[in-house]
């Protein structure tokens, strides 16, 4: 499909955006026919990332004529092809991370609103209908399932998990406040059912603690105690192997540029894209470790509180008849808080396994690009030391301050907050990115470098003299660094840096500005017509006559009584009142009756008696009146 591109720099942003979806369209139409199913997403950023290396020689000074977008497309294809190369299968674990991954809050936020939904018909279903009184049996059954679906203890199905919720609701909503409850507002009804499902939720856990059921109520305190060790166990040993590997990889690289055979011999083993992988993979692994230590501390907390609780009410309810409702409620209610609490960690738990298995597969290409056979032979006389070794070595190494001008230095004992400063590039080294292509930890305590607001680390004392002689220039290093690995975008965290990429365009281009995408937003303001609260008195009265007029009235009623008496038969009784249908007028409606009137017919014979004459003949004289003199 032909593009007619035209000059780049003299479109518009629609314009551009509208080129890019089309190049992004045709390159996953080329890859799903050759057996490979992309996302939108890999490939737009696999566009801009082609875009972006300095190698393919994009330019925008010139017209960007078809052959220009066919060899975007093709490079484009070739490298969501290459399976083979681990900087293809790093960029699709940060596409999937950051399009799956939520955070603790989002997640289970997510999680409410989901359930909301599945419960909203239900709940409409109750609030929205007005039922007769014979109707109302049938509304009560709504609310109980309504109530074993809210709290999630069993399935609908279960006929012993049902009759628990009806005999806990009976408790404490019989059937009889069904008239109270259907005069109720919608939004006061939807607000009793929360607290109704939280109040039994809070019966069946008390029941199933003191062994009066529960039988469909899984134990969750016991299954995180088994999962969360299990879990972060998982994460923990992919996250030695990690730490492992990225060990072995720089110490071939660094070997490589020690002596040149070494690095012929390695060249083609693309080492560099495999240490990326893994530090980006590391980095995962990171965030979910530190997610399920912060699950399992909370576990923790809710499960003293869920026992306190639970002892405190088993002390209010113990040997007692009748118990106060102001005492046990928010007990109740605060037991299926922290029964929700268990059930949102259950939820966090499965997603950070999920979340761990699915990151794997993008992990295995490092068995087959480097099996461990072939790595053991590789590391053969190379010295392989670990992060912790490294930022060992330079514990006794610090920047003297004096031998700079004109450069801030931080150090714990000077800075507060040390431990929680933003360190730039992920806390590697900025001198070894751009100079070695490494990812070295940087050690705090040589000496934190604050260039133009940003923090940068080193790993030994040498990295930060030469560093701090130039930074903007280590800092472009680093950039053009990323530009050839795309991956390194994401993984030293510097999406700040091409905020404003444009496609077809390099960063080197130093006199060129970039293309800033156009923000719009509607936007509208409102004055108030009375800004300050109205100070109208209503009970001012200027006539003088009404103010009379008012008070003879309130002199008269000083004046009057109020009289009341009781009989013997009146003593003592209460009201009663009863409710009937009142009968209705009905009517119905027959056939009509109707008739019509004709003249009667009336004949005249002249001649039957016979007349003077022989010859005299009859004659017939009609006498009929027409029909219209009726």
């Amino acid at each position: 499909m032909p593009l007619n591109l035209g000059v780049l720099s003299s479109m518009s942003c629609v314009q551009a955006d509208s080129i890019l979806k089309k190049i992004v369209r045709k390159i996953g139409q080329e890859c799903t026919a050759q057996g490979q199913t992309v996302s939108e997403t890999l490939v737009a950023f696999m566009v801009k990332a082609v875009a972006l290396d300095p190698r393919n020689d994009f330019n925008v000074d010139q017209a960007v004529i078809r052959k220009d977008v066919q060899n975007l497309i093709q490079l484009c294809v070739t490298r969501l092809l290459d399976t083979t190369n681990p900087s293809l299968s790093t960029i699709k674990m940060q596409v999937f991370f950051d399009m799956n991954y939520a955070n603790r809050a989002e997640l289970l936020s997510e999680q409410h609103r989901v359930l909301e939904g599945k419960l909203a018909p239900a709940v409409r279903d109750i609030t929205d209908s007005h039922p007769r009184v014979q109707e109302l049996q049938s509304m009560y059954r709504k609310i109980v399932s309504y109530v074993l679906l809210s709290s999630g203890l069993g399935p609908p199905t279960d006929t012993e998990a049902v009759r628990e919720v009806t005999a806990g609701l009976q408790s404490v909503f019989p059937q009889r406040e069904m008239i109270t409850f259907i005069s109720l507002s919608k939004k006061n009804k939807e607000q009793q059912l929360k607290n109704l499902a939280k109040l039994v939720t809070g019966i069946r856990l008390h029941n199933k603690e003191c062994g009066k059921g529960g039988s469909s109520v899984d134990d969750l305190p016991a299954i995180l105690n088994e999962s969360i060790p299990s879990a972060t166990q998982t994460v923990d040993e992919r996250l030695n192997a990690c730490h492992r590997l990225a060990h072995q990889y720089t110490a071939l690289l660094e070997s490589t540029q020690e002596d040149p055979h070494r690095y012929a011999q390695l060249s083609s083993f693309k080492l560099k894209e495999a240490l990326f992988n893994v530090r980006q993979y590391e980095a995962f692994l990171c965030i979910l470790l530190s997610d399920a230590i912060t699950s399992a501390q909370e576990v923790e907390k809710i499960k003293v509180q869920f026992a306190a609780t639970m002892e405190q009410l088993k002390n209010t309810v113990q040997n007692k008849v009748s118990i106060d409702a102001k005492e046990v409620f928010p007990l109740f209610i605060a037991l299926s808080n922290l029964w929700s609490g268990f059930q949102d960690e259950i939820l966090l738990l499965s997603f950070l396994t999920n979340m761990t298995n699915s990151l794997q597969q993008f992990s295995e290409i490092q068995s087959q690009l480097f099996p461990k056979e072939l790595l053991t032979s590789l590391l053969e006389g190379v010295t392989v030391k670990s992060d912790e070794e490294r930022i060992r070595e330079t514990m006794g190494t610090r920047v003297n301050v004096s031998d700079f001008k004109n450069r801030e230095w931080l150090f714990p004992e000077t800075t507060d907050n040390f431990d929680q400063l933003l360190i730039q590039y992920h806390s590697f080294c900025a001198h070894a990115i751009g100079v070695k292509g490494l990812t070295l930890p940087g050690n705090p305590a040589i000496g934190i470098l604050k260039h133009k607001e940003r923090c940068y680390v080193f790993s030994s004392k040498e990295a930060a003299y030469a560093f701090a002689q130039d930074p903007d220039k280590f800092i472009q290093l680093n950039i053009e660094k990323a530009k050839e690995h795309a991956e390194l975008i994401l993984l030293l965290e510097l999406c700040h840096q091409f905020e404003y990429f444009a496609p077809f365009e390099q960063a080197k281009n130093a006199g060129k500005r970039w293309i800033k995408p156009t923000m719009q937003c509607d936007s509208s303001t409102q004055t108030d017509t009375h800004i300050l609260p109205p100070t109208i008195v209503t009970s001012y009265e200027w006539n003088e006559w009404e103010l009379r007029r008012k008070a003879i009235k309130l002199a008269n009623l000083r004046r009057k009584l109020t009289h009341a008496m009781q009989t013997d038969l009146s003593h003592m009784r209460r009201e009663n009142s009863t409710q009937v249908y009142l009968p209705k007028d009905g009517s119905t409606q027959t056939k009509r009756d109707n008739s019509s009137n004709v003249p009667r017919p009336q004949i005249f014979l002249k001649g039957l008696r016979g007349g003077s004459s022989p010859t005299t003949h009859m004659v017939k004289v009609d006498l009929t009146r027409p029909v219209d003199e009726n």
